[in-house]
């Protein structure tokens, strides 16, 4: 390999985001051998029917409101030990629907109430913190507005606060509309990965795992012990299961009580909830970090599992990073197989690292149907590439301290593939990631065409699965934009920031098109020359660099 401080600079950014993406897949293993060997059985003690509230944060649900509304008071539970309080921030007729639901509960005997703070204040977390200070009740259970738990929940879930540390019950995420697209599909894969290896995993072998905001039963007096919610962080949830177990308070998991729930349809939609859990993990990290690590009380191997959780979404700017330096370094020469004359190991040890081991994982996880969920794979492994470069500038906001609004994730009711959300309210727009997703995507064609002119076509599947997964998530970004509705049967005049992101798309196509014909012609024409012209430009930076 050449010598030179740019090369040499981009050889090492390589490699150091290879060894790190690398330690938080092993991790993953380990985890995955975790959550099949370390089975604890979990006691259940009868506690009777002790006092629960139920709380309920909604803002702007008009599609399942009623529906979440229905399933909690449909619960099998006494009514006088049942208290439902409906946290509703909303500014738009959620709020009529909301109050017309909870009349007609009222009259049958519910104690249920519309509390309006008057404020969004704290979003999520400040609504939760509000209601707390009026709650009574020994257990507090949280759902989110998609939720629709099952009539048995209650009485499931509760005998499992067997010891006095018990603070928190988890239950795992189902899925109503998995089948509804593609995006559904891997979104669902993906929270499996998460609840069946990650959260299992840490519950049974006493390390840290996360309240996932929904789905789950806290005991008041861990909530309190804690230091009640924080409205510092986008992911409360995350923040207060930490601090209370810090506090040597006990989270369990409960793989087999499954609550459904919406996923959403909208890629916008779902780029804003990815967005939202990534930027919110890095600033539990730099919030939390420090006191887990000098916690006594707390293992060595919880403490290092803490870590990695709080910044996994780290990765996401290395991997871009590998996107970036991988065209570079192949246009420079450099030789990167494993073993230079066998290259087939290196798609090998990919394939072992990557992909090939998941089915293991999978076959595990799913029995005898992990062959339907396998066909999936591909597309969340597409799914998650493209994902990346959303990812990576949440993780900058968390790192750089920039502030946002919490901004939830639009649900539209959605259950069959006959449902349909286009024409509904709280359609997102695409933002400026989007363009960004397309600049890597060319950028991707041009690494391309550079790997097959280098003659190094191995390294073509990678750098074209990234490729294609930022031309996915970039143009369903755009497909879903209200000015884009596929089944409008309505025509919606467009606004005048729509019309201009429109006229932004169609430039932004032409463009592809104009570079990707330029690359394309740069690219063959330059590798008959005497110089390849990329390792002009290279030859040009390393003299500018080594005069510097």
């Amino acid at each position: 390999m050449s010598a030179n401080p740019f090369t040499q600079l981009i050889f090492d950014l390589f490699i150091l985001s290879a060894i790190i993406i690398s330690a938080y897949t092993v991790n993953f293993y380990y985890l995955a051998f975790l959550s099949r060997r370390r089975k604890g059985v979990m006691p259940t003690v009868d506690l009777g029917t002790p006092s629960v509230t139920i709380q309920l944060p909604i803002y702007n649900e008009k599609y399942v409101a009623k529906r979440l509304v229905d399933a909690v008071c449909n619960l099998d539970y006494p009514k006088d030990q049942l208290n439902i309080m409906i946290l509703d921030d909303s500014d738009d007729d959620t709020v009529e629907l909301l109050e017309n639901v909870v009349n007609d509960y009222k009259k049958q005997g519910f104690a249920i109430e519309h509390i309006r703070r008057g404020t969004r204040k704290g979003y999520k977390a400040g609504a939760l913190k509000y209601a707390m200070e009026i709650t009574t009740s020994e257990y507090v259970a949280i759902f989110d507005a998609d939720f629709i738990p099952p009539t048995s929940f209650l009485k499931q879930a509760i005998p499992h606060f067997s010891k006095p540390n018990i603070g928190l019950i988890q239950c795992r995420w189902g899925h109503v509309n998995e089948n509804y697209s593609t995006i559904t599909q891997v979104q669902a894969l993906s929270l499996d990965f998460h609840f069946l290896i990650e959260q299992k995993a840490k519950s049974n072998s006493h390390l840290f795992m996360n309240f996932n905001g929904t789905a789950g039963i806290w005991r008041r007096d861990c909530i309190e012990d804690a230091g009640g919610w924080h409205t510092a962080t986008l992911v409360e949830d995350l923040d207060l299961s930490y601090r209370a177990q810090m506090k040597g308070w006990k989270c369990v998991f409960l793989p087999d009580i499954v609550i459904d729930a919406e996923l959403p349809a909208q890629m916008n939609g779902a780029k804003r909830q990815q967005y939202r859990w990534a930027k919110g993990s890095i600033q539990c990290a730099t919030k939390l970090l420090f006191d887990i690590v000098v916690k006594r009380k707390v293992a060595i191997e919880a403490k290092i599992q803490a870590f990695i959780q709080l910044t996994r979404h780290i990765v996401f700017p290395l991997i871009l990073i590998q996107f970036l330096t991988l065209p570079i370094l192949l246009a420079g020469q450099v030789n990167l197989y494993v073993v230079s004359f066998l290259p087939v190991i290196t798609l090998a040890t990919y394939l072992a690292m990557g992909p090939g081991a998941y089915i293991l994982i999978m076959q595990s996880m799913y029995g005898k149907s992990w062959k339907s969920k396998m066909k999936i794979m591909p597309a969340l492994l597409i799914y998650n590439a493209g994902m990346s470069v959303n990812n990576t500038v949440a993780v900058f906001d968390a790192v750089l301290g920039k502030k946002n609004e919490f901004l939830r994730t639009p649900k539209y009711g959605l259950i069959s593939k006959d449902d349909d959300w286009k024409d509904k309210a709280y359609n997102l727009p695409f933002t400026q990631t989007t363009l960004l997703e397309i600049f890597f995507g060319v950028y991707g064609i041009m690494g391309i065409f550079i790997a097959i002119f280098s003659n190094n076509p191995i390294f073509v599947p990678i750098i074209a699965l990234q490729t294609i997964g930022f031309f996915f998530i970039a143009y369903l970004s755009i497909s879903h934009t209200r000015f884009r509705r596929n089944k409008s049967k309505n025509a919606i005049p467009l606004t005048k920031k729509e019309k201009t992101a429109n006229n932004i798309y169609k430039l932004a196509m032409l463009g592809i098109v104009a570079i990707i014909v330029f690359g394309g012609y740069m690219a063959i024409s330059g590798y008959n020359t005497e110089i390849y012209p990329l390792d002009r430009i290279r030859g040009n930076l390393d003299g500018i660099i080594s005069s510097s």
